[in-house]
Order: C-alpha cells, then structure tokens, then sequence
C-alpha cells in the first residue's frame, strides 16, 4: 500500500489557506461594518460637518490644503479672539489637519477628485476601520488568532468609540485612537523582541500619537507604569531596557518638534514618571552590572551608599525645580482627573464643558453594553496566565476604567479596551466549550467502546464539561452578541448620529420636522453683515461663527483665556446698562445668542446661563456677579414671576425673550410658554435700550442684535 504523500501535503496546505481565507474574509467584513455603520448622518442628512470642534479644524484643513504647510504653520488668525488674535502653528496639534490634507493631495494624484470638506467628513469612519485592523493586531499580539478576530468585530460598532467617530465628527480622536492602539501594538512588539526596530517604529507611532491629541499624555504615563510593574514583578530584562529607552529617547526628540508641545515633556509634571523611569531604567541597568562584578557584600554596601545619596538628591532638585517654576505644576484638566470636584471649585470654564463630567452608570452601559460584564473574565483570564503583554493590558484596563469614570469623555479611552479583554474572553470561554460540543457530537455518532475512551478524555481535557450544558453556554454566548449587535446599531442610528448643526423631530403625525436654523443665521450673518464685523457670543459657537459666516468672534472653543471669557460672561448676566459699557469696551458690533424655548431645544443659552455667571464672577472685574443673586428666594432658578429680579432683567434674559412674550408656543398655554423650562415667562413687555434686534431665524433657535451706537450729543 503506497501513500501519495504530496496529496497528503496539499491537503494540508489547502486547509491552512482556508484558515488564512476565512481570518482575512472577517477582518474585511469588520473594517467594512465599521465604516458603513458610521455613515447614518450622511445618509439621513447630508455630508456636513458635526458638533463645535470639527468646524475649526475643517477651517485650518482648508487652509492647509489651499495655501500650503509653511503659511499653514504661521498663520495669524485675526478672526479669532478680538482684539488678541491668535498663532495657529502654536495652538494646534496639527497631526488632523496634516492628515487629511495628504490624504486629498494624494487623492488628486490619483485623478480622484474630491473636495476637501468631503475628506474631513470621511476621515474618522475610514480611521475607524484602520483601528478594527490594529485591535486584531494587537489582541493577537496579547492572546491569539481568535481572541484578536473576536476584539476586531466588537470594536467595529461599540458605540464607546463611534460616539467621537461618525462621519462628520472630523475631531483629534478620530484618529488619535487608531494611533494609541498603533502605538500600544508597536510597544507590545518591541517589549517581546527587544529590537531597535520596533522600540523606534513605536516611538514614530507615539510622534504620530503627539501630534494628532493631548490624550498622549494617558499613553506616555501608561508605558513607563507597565516598565515599574515589571521591574517590581522581577520581569525586567535588557528587552525592557533596550524597548524603553529607545522609545523615551526618540519619542521624546520627535514630540518636542510639535510647537504646541515644545519643551513639556521634559518641563511639566505629566510627563516626569516618564523621565523618572527612564533614570530607573538605567540605574537598575547599571546596579546589574556592578552585581556581576563587584562580590556580594561589597555590592550591597555600595547599592545602599548609592541609593540613598540618588534619592536625596532627586527629592531636593525635583522640589527646587518645582519651586523655581523650571517643572511646572500639573494642569486644571489633569488635576480634575485626581479629584472630580476640584475644576467645580476652582476652574468653572472646564467644568462646565459637558464632556469632562463624571460618567453615570447608565452611560457605561449605554456605550458598552455586555462589555461591561466580559470585561472582568478578560481581566481574570489574563491574570491567570502572566505574561509580559498581560501585564501591560491589565495596567490599561484598571488605569483607563478609573480614568473613564471621572470624566466621560475619556470613555473613549476605556472603549478598546474593553474590546480587547471582552475579545480574550469569549475566545476563551468558546473555544473550551466548543470543544465539548465536538466531543459530544463525536460520540454519539460512533458509539463504540473506542469512541466512549475518546470522549472521556476530551471530557477530562474540557475540565468535564457535558456536552448539553455546552451547547446550552454556546447559546447564550451567541445571543450575548446578537443583542450587542442590535444594542450597538440602534445607539449608532439614534444618539450618535445626528449632527448639532442640523436639528430634526418628529411631528405629530410621525413626519420628520428640520431644523437648520444654525446654517441660516451664519449665512444671514456671511451676507449681510460688515466683512470686519465682530460678534458677541457665548464660547461654544465661536469656531461655528469663523467658519460657517467668516465673521470675527471675542472668544471661541479653545478657551484658553478665562478673563477674556469671564467678561463675555459678565456682559451677559448684567443689566444692559453693564453690559452696553462692556461691548463697548470690547468693540462688539452683533451679539448672538441661541433660544430654544419655542422648538423645545434644551441645549441652548438660558440653560448654560448660569455657567456664564460662575465664569463671569470667577476673576476680579466680575465679583459684582454672584450666582444667589440669579436664583429665586427658594433657591430655585426660574424664568417664570418667581424668578430673581436680577434674572429678569440682565441682558441675556431680554436677548433671548425679547417679543416671546406675544408668541403661543403650546395649545392649552398662555402667551410666553417656555416649552424647555415649562413654565410661563416672567418678564414679557419689555423693550431693548442698547440693541435693536437684527435677525431671528425660522423656528428662533438662533437670535442675532445689532449694538446701538452711541447716541448723538445733546439728544
């Protein structure tokens, strides 16, 4: 009997391509999903710009494209922050802009002709598919094959990560999560290798990382953690060291040629456990050299003498360092990572950014669904199997999980992981019972005294699982997922998916009302105002302002001036004899405010009102505002006859009621019902003294005045 042994071969390899085949066919199918489950507002809408943000960085892409990188990096934008200006180049992590305006040279290279708007507006689904492709990358790097395929089509649709990657929502971390994990993948290698190669490939990824979003901070404080648990474990090898100092070393080279970074990463306190690990690297590359050539009790004579002269001399620098200003003090957003109440306290103007409140419980499972209970079996499943890569993704969960939960907007942090250890746990958990499924299916099709020994053992081997609870576990496991699926499409298509711009309800006979009141007064604004015009509004819709009407604007999202922001605000909660000296004082020629009270908008001015006054009264020009004062005598805030006196009569009450009073908004309700506050407004009949009103849009979300000149002398 002869055996064709190249057959044999052939078979073999067959099944191996068919492997290879049925890998390659998922991970396409993930990338694909998670570029087309994004696409809801451009189908539903248009292809538009989303949110705040996305407009001032579609501004400077423009730009970008348009003029080139040398007057992209030196722009003086004078539209913005009248009468200071501000330096582009300076301010920016330019790695967004940069990419998108390669990615549309390139595009017109290849004779695809595309407008940069539609570029910006494609950027973060076509991003987000890249990440499926790193996810699997790194799970696989971590745990295996499977684990990695499962982890890939989990983050395809958590809602976690679309949330800040529809398309539209042409913000930093479009791309910036794509580059942390790239980042975290790229580490894992070089920590397993301890080659150049990777340790320098990851420091570009980390460059990339610093130049997309100040979330690298979390990333360069992640890596040197992983280092110390690892010197603590006794893991530490010349791998690390090797993997390490490269990285430190020309990651922190790189990242000091983005000009908004500069000299922090060797002068701020985020970035000294960095440093700190990177002097401990060497000194504990140094103390196992001396122990190999110094005798044992020399060595330890001379390892205490060392060790205690090194920290004395590193406490007494650090502390004078810190207290000549050399290192400076962390900032307001990282200590509010430390303690939640403390921007409340002391910094109103981040905490009033809604992204940088506390996470509720109901939002960890809005945006994770039944990651939220495979987390903790990923955790345990990698701290029964230690490893080097282990280590490093339980230090990312547990840190990324507290982090999360102190402000929502870092949930976008926590997303992957929880991807990656959910991924690790259904793997896990279906690969061992699948196998009990198999030795059940076996041995009741061959019923033999053989095949009973065989199913025995797979038995033992599946820790003794019975085939029927098997399948009854596989079951679930298989619905777990499908409502995953279906949890994670409906939260895509209803919460994530409609662009602030553009506003839509639904009638009562079902029928979809438009909103599209923000692009019509920015027109209105475009057309029939002076070019050098300047507008007066609250912070939020600056970048909106200088974007969509080309028009100057006093403060913007950036908010890096809280004085300049505060008298914004204070002009806003005084009376309008106040407020007409402070627009005058800031030469404001338009103020724009937003209304939502007929359409029942929420999110609109007199609800931020009191964050204006806490801003206002935060610097010394503005201690005359006090939030009691705007607070009804049972310590409610009210719009209604109840409401402060003060309330009613400062200039952003009368800019956002003003003729309201004459309007009926709801059948059954009297004249001037505000349908967000629900209650009846207090102060009707009333007429502006020092602004004359410009331009209402269609359903009054937005609300444009003109300043009154000065009047003439003698009348």
């Amino acid at each position: 009997m002869t055996v064709d042994v190249g057959g044999v071969a052939r078979g073999l390899l067959t099944w191996e391509k068919q492997e290879h085949l049925v890998k390659l066919a998922i991970l396409i199918l993930a990338a694909v999903l998670s570029f087309a489950t994004r696409l809801f507002s451009v189908l539903r809408f248009e292809s538009v710009i989303h949110e705040f943000d996305p407009y001032f960085n579609y501004r400077t892409t423009r730009f970008l494209a348009e003029q080139g990188f040398y007057k992209f990096h030196n722009w003086f934008d004078d539209r913005a922050w009248y009468p200071l200006g501000r330096i582009i180049g300076g301010t920016i992590y330019p790695g967004l802009m940069v990419t998108s305006a390669a990615l549309y040279r390139l595009m017109w290279l290849l004779n695809v002709t595309i407008d940069i708007r539609n570029v910006c507006v494609f950027l973060a689904p076509f991003f987000s598919s890249l990440t499926t492709l790193v996810t699997y990358a790194l799970t696989k790097e971590i745990h295996s094959t499977g684990a990695g395929l499962v982890a890939a089509a989990l983050i395809s649709i958590v809602p976690g990560y679309i949330s800040r990657s529809v398309a539209g929502s042409y913000d930093n971390e479009g791309i910036a999560i794509f580059c942390m994990l790239f980042t975290y993948y790229l580490w894992i290698k070089a920590v397993k290798t301890g080659t150049i190669f990777w340790s320098a490939m990851a420091a570009l990824a980390y460059f990339y990382m610093v130049s997309s979003w100040g979330g690298y901070v979390f990333l360069i404080n992640l890596i040197p953690l992983h280092v110390v648990a690892l010197m603590i474990t006794g893991r530490f090898s010349h791998r690390i060291y090797i993997a390490y100092s490269t990285l430190y070393c020309v990651g922190t080279i790189l990242s000091m040629q983005i000009s908004f970074v500069g000299f922090q990463p060797i002068q701020s306190s985020e970035h000294m456990l960095a440093l700190g690990v990177f002097g401990l690297c060497q000194i504990h590359a140094f103390v196992d050299y001396l122990r190999s050539r110094i005798p044992k009790e020399h060595f330890d004579l001379l390892f205490k003498t060392l060790m205690s002269s090194l920290l004395t001399v590193v406490l007494l620098v650090g502390t004078l360092l810190t207290i000549t200003g050399k290192v400076s003090p962390w900032t307001g957003r990282f200590y509010s990572l430390l303690d939640p109440s403390y921007a409340k306290n002391h910094i109103p103007i981040i905490a009033s950014v809604s992204e940088h409140q506390p996470t509720s419980w109901s939002s960890f499972y809005f945006d994770l669904q039944i990651l939220v209970f495979l987390f903790p079996a990923g955790l345990y499943f990698c701290f029964s199997k230690l490893t080097d890569s282990n280590i490093f993704i339980i230090l990312y969960g547990v840190t990324s999980i507290y982090f999360a939960g102190v402000m929502v907007r870092l949930m976008l942090v926590l997303a992957p992981v929880m991807c990656v250890l959910s991924g690790i746990a259904v793997s896990h958990l279906l690969a061992k019972y699948i196998k009990s499924v198999d030795a059940g299916s076996s041995s009741s099709k061959h019923g033999g005294v053989e095949s009973k020994r065989q199913h025995k053992k797979m038995e033992q081997q599946t820790g003794g699982v019975k085939s029927e609870v098997a399948i009854g576990f596989v079951g679930i496991i298989t619905l777990m997922l499908i409502v995953y699926t279906l949890h994670c499409t409906w939260v895509t298509s209803e919460a994530y998916s409609s662009p602030s711009i553009v506003l839509s309800a639904r009638s009562h006979d079902g029928g979809r009302i438009i909103f599209d009141d923000f692009r019509e007064a920015y027109y209105w604004l475009q057309m029939n105002t002076p070019e050098d015009a300047r507008i007066m509004s609250w912070w939020d819709y600056g970048y909106q302002i200088t974007a969509m009407a080309n028009r100057t604007i006093l403060v913007d999202n950036n908010t890096w001036n809280n004085t300049h922001i505060s008298r914004v605000g204070q002009a806003m909660a005084s009376s309008e004899e106040k407020a007409y000296e402070i627009m005058r004082e800031l030469d404001v020629d338009y103020v724009l405010v937003i209304f939502g009270g007929l359409t029942g908008y929420s999110s609109d001015d007199i609800n931020k009102f009191l964050w204006m006054v806490r801003i206002g009264g935060s610097t010394d020009r503005g201690a005359h505002i006090r939030e009691k004062d705007y607070y009804a005598a049972n310590g409610e805030f009210r719009v209604d006859k109840e409401g402060s006196p003060t309330l009613l009569n400062c200039l952003m009450y009368k800019m956002c009621y003003y003729r309201f009073g004459q309007m009926y908004t709801e059948g059954g309700k009297a004249q001037g019902y505000d349908r967000v506050r629900a209650a009846e407004i207090g102060n009707k009949d009333f007429e502006l003294d020092v602004l004359e009103e410009a331009y209402t849009t269609e359903h009054w979300l937005v609300r444009i005045y003109k300043v009154k000149d000065l009047p003439n002398r003698g009348v």
